[in-house]
């Protein structure tokens, strides 16, 4: 990932906890999409911004995915806990997300939904454990059919702490 000189936010939600990695439910300290979303900032020196909703994920890994799950279904926008104050002055996006239910959890489509993003780039990332990226670049399109969407980068979490080739390319 490249950032051409372009002024870039790098924008995650990542939970950390009790996540499911390499077939078995493991305590993370930072969720793999922070460590993905940390990577970026150090290769690009662009500025962070955690995506957090004002209502936190339950601490279980089965009972967290129901929790997203009913969300989807219901459409939901959770609120957000914070906002930024000055999106205009970034030329590029880097939106990171772990695959939730085959798209974005659905406190990323606050988030995108929340900012104008028309005329910016953005470079969506997603981690996951053998879904891929699902269908969440569709769905940004559709959210942000001004702005530019690269076809995004699907990270497996058990492999994030090896990733920076991938993630560099």
């Amino acid at each position: 990932m490249n950032q051409n000189d372009a002024k870039c936010l790098i924008a995650y939600f990542s939970r950390p906890g009790n996540n499911y990695v390499n077939g078995s439910i493991v305590n993370l300290p930072a969720g793999n999409t922070e460590v993905v979303a940390t990577m970026i900032r150090e290769m690009t020196g662009g500025d962070l911004f955690h995506i957090k909703s004002v209502t936190a994920y339950p601490e279980g890994y089965t009972e967290t995915t129901e929790v997203a799950q009913q969300e989807l279904r219901a459409n939901a926008r959770p609120k957000l806990t914070r906002h930024l104050e000055n999106l205009a002055s970034y030329d590029l996006v880097f939106l990171g997300y772990p695959n939730w239910w085959g798209t974005m959890p659905m406190p990323v489509f606050t988030f995108v939904e929340d900012y104008d993003l028309a005329g910016k780039t953005i470079a969506p990332f997603c981690t996951h454990e053998g879904s891929g990226i699902g269908r969440s670049v569709a769905d940004i399109k559709k959210i942000c059919p001004q702005s530019t969407v690269l076809k995004g980068r699907a990270i497996r979490g058990g492999e994030v702490n090896r990733a920076q080739d991938e993630i560099a390319g």
